[in-house]
């Protein structure tokens, strides 16, 4: 078997400390740490403080940083980039850093030291450019505020109570829907999420009336097989008034309590999601077809913590049209 070293603790160093301001010698200092007196001299010339003599804490400091190699992506510069261009994707560290174990079949990185990274980057060069490979471009959270809905009576209106116990997030065909409003008035976004998969379903509906809305949704939802659009949750947002006319195509709907869109959470994690790319002050006017559906082709094909970090497509594909429209519905969408 090799030798063994074992560097020395702060609290060796305390000793040592103590023990050469009383006076002992470096042998007498070396026996009572069970060290060899070389270790002991090395470590007095090499971390003692040229004013102050040696200290402890200052002597701790020297030795980690003369051990320090530099952070893991430093060092590496393939992982470097493939990490800064998933990033720059719009991915989340915690997916970078799950999708590379998945692909790699053990872990690659921790997220943790992805973020250590671009804020030890931002500290190093003061450049804050660093921080929009971040999801939302800052280092602190604010609270979010709700609004009251206006809608106290909604004709047909089922309470989310009403909703089978089968609309879990393991049986597939059961959507929550909501509007991504932006700054200029009139425009919005109509969101339908699938809950088992995660897959998002966009358009940009001409006007947030209720009628255009319905006919939006009844768009979106046709293409589906049967099986995989059995009801839908709605907010109390009066343009969803015309809900019942997706009874035709065999979906149930129902409403969230009042004042509690959190009921129909993976929708609005979705459009979360959906303002790193489109923020408020996104004029949809100007926004192409091709655009807008890009992103929300981005965001299908993102891989997801919730999901093993497999794809919202890969899911929906895999587990809800089980590749019978692997041909067809993806394409519908783009």
């Amino acid at each position: 078997m090799g030798t063994h070293y074992h560097h020395l603790t702060l609290e060796d160093r305390c000793d040592l400390a103590r023990l050469h301001a009383a006076g002992r010698s470096l042998r007498h200092i070396a026996a009572t740490l069970d060290r060899p007196p070389s270790t002991v001299a090395r470590e007095m010339k090499r971390n003692r403080s040229r004013t102050q003599g040696y200290q402890p804490g200052y002597a701790e400091q020297q030795a980690r940083a003369r051990r320090w190699r530099g952070a893991k992506l430093d060092r590496d510069a393939a992982l470097r980039t493939t990490v800064l261009t998933h990033l720059q994707q719009g991915w989340t560290p915690e997916q970078v850093a799950g999708r590379l174990a998945r692909d790699a079949g053990r872990p690659v990185i921790s997220y943790e030291t992805i973020y250590r990274f671009l804020y030890a980057q931002i500290a190093r060069t003061k450049t804050y450019a660093w921080r929009h490979y971040l999801p939302h471009a800052k280092a602190t959270r604010g609270r979010r505020r709700t609004r009251r809905s206006p809608a106290a009576l909604m004709a047909h209106r089922r309470p989310l109570a009403d909703r089978p116990a089968a609309a879990d997030r393991q049986t597939p065909g059961h959507w929550e829907a909501d509007l991504m409003l932006v700054r200029t008035y009139g425009q919005a976004g109509l969101t339908l999420h699938e809950r088992t998969s995660r897959l998002l379903l966009a358009v940009r509906p001409p006007g947030k009336a209720a009628a255009p809305i319905a006919h939006a949704l009844t768009h979106l939802l046709t293409p589906v097989p049967p099986h995989g659009r059995q009801t839908v949750t709605f907010d109390n947002g009066t343009e969803f008034a015309f809900h019942h006319r997706l009874h035709a195509l065999g979906i149930e709907t129902f409403f969230c309590d009042f004042y509690a869109p959190w009921q129909k959470g993976g929708v609005e994690n979705a459009i979360g999601r959906l303002r790193r790319t489109l923020p408020r002050k996104t004029d949809l006017a100007t926004l192409s077809d091709q655009r807008f559906h890009h992103l929300v082709h981005a965001y299908n094909h993102t891989p997801r913590k919730c999901l093993g970090y497999a794809t919202p497509a890969e899911i929906f594909i895999h587990q809800v049209l089980h590749l019978k429209c692997e041909s067809t519905f993806p394409r519908a969408r783009e």
